[in-house]
């Protein structure tokens, strides 16, 4: 008995609707099912996720994509990392950057003797040791090269983006590997009587259109998870009280920079993304302790350049739906959840569910283990990237606006108090199975917004002091000489995936 899935509905487009469209396109060979995707242009798309991390690479290579295609055709720009500014202090700055610091000596991690080091009033600054962060502010970028045991062969890379040009281009890449796009606005869906399963969707000219699983990505609303399944949401507002951003694209100020910057300001904080064409601006912020007036002109007033457009004002709760796939839907995008975008993680998210769902895919009959599986992936992986972006707010020294206190006086969640308590005693740090963001990630953090341990793993006191000063000045000399030789951002990308005007 032939008991596959026959035909899979995706309701809504954007990054999400697309990228869910062109993976399964890709996998799901020899017509294996009908993949149909609705969308109507009137609603629109969010579209304010213009940065990545550098998981978005493996994406790239299943799709089979050319790279400088890829740049070329959504305006794209390279990134190193992202830039913090004012978030231990006023007028502190640092860089949360992909890739190491160091390299490890004797499998014990390199920041233990860089703390020892420091302790003893030497290489006071973690940052020098990290290619991307000295490589990010000069404006240096290539990918690796194939250098033996050079920082050069180790560069980690992300990419910035026109996120609605990258879901036009996911477009023609799904429809040319049969993927049929149904323009239109769904007015009813209708549910299978014994079961509650979705049966169909039914658009407003009255088509109706029938599918065994369907993707809802649909945005903040939920319309198949929420609307219709009634699934629940867990809020987290209590831990990440921003819930509100303003969004505006404006003109270049110069050769874009290869990271994207995040400032702190009174009650939130404002991104900054430069890509080929324009750079992307946001004020996130808390409604708590500001209002739309005020966090609008917070964000009018720095930009680089002339606006290009009305700004764009959201809202959101963050959280996450109670269940990922509950029957036979599955939310991916905006409809599975939010967090903010400070760490640049709603496309790997995105990607991340297309990953479990390809992982799991499942028959007509929905193996209720399969889908509980696909759940508690989905909610440990969100909740450890929660806990990263609480951090943030967390450590900080601020006490100069009401959202400072509050941020640095509110409790934590359990997962984030007992990792703090293991770090603050002797530095260390461990990446919990399969948990997105490195010990290079929180320590980044945490030493950048001035949270330092009391002291250093003690295995490294069985090495000499004086010989350990020496390794790591070499260190800073391969570096420095590393990213001298490196080229600009700008004429990397004039080599290699300039993009044509527009």
């Amino acid at each position: 008995m032939d008991n596959r899935i026959r035909k899979i509905v995706i309701v809504g487009g954007g990054t999400a609707g697309w990228m869910t469209a062109a993976a399964l396109s890709k996998v799901l060979i020899n017509n294996y099912c009908e993949i149909e995707l609705v969308e109507s242009e009137a609603i629109g798309t969010v579209g304010v996720g213009e940065a990545t991390i550098p998981q978005i690479s493996r994406f790239n290579t299943l799709l089979g994509i050319d790279e400088n295609e890829f740049v070329r055709e959504t305006q794209g720009t390279f990134k190193l990392g992202i830039e913090f500014r004012d978030w231990g202090q006023l007028g502190d700055s640092y860089i949360h950057p992909f890739g190491v610091f160091g390299v490890p000596i004797e499998s014990v991690p390199f920041h233990h003797y860089w703390l020892k080091m420091r302790q003893a009033e030497k290489f006071s600054r973690l940052q020098d040791f990290s290619l991307a962060c000295v490589a990010a502010p000069k404006g240096k970028f290539t990918r690796p090269m194939n250098i033996p045991k050079s920082p050069l062969s180790q560069i980690a890379y992300a990419f910035q983006f026109d996120a609605g040009l990258y879901a036009k281009y996911l477009r023609r890449y799904s429809e040319a590997r049969g993927v049929k796009r149904t323009e239109g606005k769904v007015s009813q869906v209708h549910q299978r009587s014994d079961d509650g399963f979705i049966a169909s969707v039914e658009m407003e000219s009255g088509e109706r259109i029938e599918g065994d699983l369907f993707i809802d990505c649909s945005g903040f609303r939920g319309l198949l998870i929420e609307q219709t399944l009634k699934t629940g949401y867990e809020e987290w507002t209590h831990w990440l009280p921003c819930d509100r951003a303003a969004a505006v694209p404006c003109m270049s100020a110069g050769p874009p920079e290869p990271y994207t910057r995040s400032t702190a300001r009174d009650a939130g904080w404002q991104w900054r993304i430069p890509l080929q064409h324009r750079t992307g601006n946001g004020h996130v912020y808390s409604s708590q302790f500001t209002d739309d007036d005020t966090a609008i002109e917070t964000l009018l007033s720095s930009l680089d350049g002339e606006p290009l457009a009305d700004v764009n004002k959201l809202r959101f709760v963050t959280g996450r739906r109670k269940q990922f796939w509950n029957k036979n839907v599955v939310a991916i995008g905006l409809s599975s959840g939010f967090i903010e975008p400070l760490e640049s993680t709603s496309i790997h998210l995105i990607q991340s569910g297309i990953s479990k769902l390809i992982g799991l895919f499942p028959s007509r009959d929905f193996q209720q283990p399969d889908i509980d599986k696909y759940n508690q992936q989905s909610i440990s992986e969100i909740e450890s990237i929660r806990d990263f972006i609480i951090l943030h707010y967390k450590a900080t020294q601020r006490d100069d606006t009401e959202f400072w206190n509050y941020c640095r006086t509110m409790s934590l969640p359990s997962s984030l108090d007992e990792r703090l308590a293991l770090y603050k005693s002797n530095g260390r740090l461990y990446r919990e199975g399969d948990e997105l963001f490195s010990e290079t990630s929180w320590l980044a953090v945490l030493v950048g917004q001035g949270i330092l341990p009391a002291s250093y793993h003690p295995l490294v006191d069985a090495y000499d002091s004086d010989g350990m000063e020496r390794y790591l000045s070499g260190v800073l000399d391969v570096i420095d000489r590393s990213v001298d030789s490196m080229p600009t951002h700008a004429e990397f990308i004039q080599k290699h995936c300039a993009a044509g005007p527009r």
